[in-house]
């Protein structure tokens, strides 16, 4: 399930057996690939696996600070080129 796409962003770096929900929030600024994070996982059932691709320096610090505070298990933090990819289990 994608809740935003960019069809200029390669996703064959990427592996969608990895994640239940993408979400595209490249394009967004600081703080709003966190909201939309906390959305989004608010949304999944327990167990799913929720890919955050983000481009705001901010989300850097923010979504792990976030998780860690609220326990939240990060599966995975990369950066590649200039997307930070996040992969997160909902509780």
């Amino acid at each position: 399930m994608f809740l935003k796409g960019n069809l200029r962003f390669n996703m064959a770096k990427f592996d969608a057996d990895e994640y239940d929900v993408l979400l595209d929030v490249r394009e967004d600024k600081c703080p709003m690939p966190l909201l939309k994070t906390k959305l989004a996982l608010a949304k999944m059932s327990t167990g799913q696996v929720l890919c955050v691709l983000a481009t705001d320096p901010g989300s850097l610090k923010d979504i792990p600070y976030y998780l860690s505070h609220v326990q939240i298990p990060l599966l995975l933090e990369e950066q590649v080129d200039s997307v930070c990819r996040f992969l997160i289990q909902k509780p």
